[in-house]
């Protein structure tokens, strides 16, 4: 499986006294990097994450949300402390006993009494199970996203390689006899050009040039390359990097085309060649 480095994925989980929320988001990077927004109280739980996380991760700007949001997330009915609402009560009366000028206590001043709804606080530390169980949900989305690009990715490249292989195809029969009515014309002006100059030194001046304007090597080297790039796309895994460098390998025998060009059709196939690598190349950043 060949992926993106680009990905979302985000879940919420209901607890008890809330709700989980993990986001994960990542772009394009030469290497593994971590960003992590994690809410203060689940800030412990930040290295399991990162560990989790490079565990199935290569490459890639990874942003990391989690967070909590307290509340009734099951709609569980609260209950009302009753002994303290008796305390609250009995207290309520004797101040008013004592002072009939004072305001008794509102609805909302009881409901807002500390420990009226018993014991609200979170123990954050229990919550590491949940929070993992949610991330490796979340990841296995997350990583499901970015095969899926990757897949679009691979056939795109395909397709150049595909394409390139055409324009060798279309090209190099041609090749030969070009360059050979090339060396004729050359032949032809350095007799006329040198004069009383022997055959041999023409013939062998002719042969020098011959051997700069070959290209049968570029061409072998170019299909090796585009063989190991289908190679690579076919295992998988990891393989933005060592395509990037294919990459490079193609773009150089490309330019070498056009360096010894000596006929029109080479140098046409030469700029061809590297818009199409450039295109893949484009592509090839965005691969794990």
């Amino acid at each position: 499986m060949i992926c993106s480095m680009t990905g979302y994925a985000v879940k919420t989980r209901d607890i008890e006294r809330g709700t989980l929320q993990l986001e994960l988001k990542s772009v394009n990077s030469r290497y593994l990097d971590f960003h992590f927004r994690v809410s203060e109280e689940l800030r412990a739980l930040e290295m399991p994450l990162r560990e989790l996380l490079a565990a199935r991760l290569s490459r890639g700007k990874v942003e990391c949300r989690l967070s909590f949001n307290a509340g009734s997330a099951r709609g569980d009915q609260l209950e009302l402390n009753g002994e303290l609402l008796g305390s609250l009560k009995v207290l309520n009366q004797r101040v008013r006993d004592e002072m009939p000028e004072a305001r008794p206590l509102s609805v909302n001043d009881v409901l807002r009494w500390p420990g009226m709804f018993g014991d609200q606080s979170i123990d954050f530390a229990a919550l590491g199970p949940q929070v993992m169980a949610l991330a490796r949900e979340v990841l296995d989305e997350f990583t499901a996203s970015r095969a899926r690009e990757g897949e679009k990715l691979a056939a795109m490249i395909v397709d150049r390689v595909n394409a390139i292989r055409a324009v060798v195809a279309r090209v190099a029969p041609r090749i030969p006899e070009a360059q050979a009515l090339f060396t004729d014309k050359l032949r032809q002006r350095l007799q006329e050009a040198l004069g009383n100059a022997s055959d041999d030194r023409i013939l062998q001046e002719v042969a020098v040039f011959a051997t700069r304007i070959d290209v049968a090597e570029e061409l072998t080297r170019l299909n090796a390359h585009l063989d190991e790039v289908e190679r690579v796309l076919k295992h998988g895994g990891a393989c933005g990097k060592r395509l990037d460098f294919l990459m490079q390998e193609l773009n150089r025998e490309a330019n070498t085309l056009g360096s010894k060009s000596a006929v029109t059709e080479v140098s046409q196939a030469s700029m061809e060649l590297k818009l199409l690598i450039e295109q893949m190349r484009e592509q090839i950043q965005n691969l794990e």
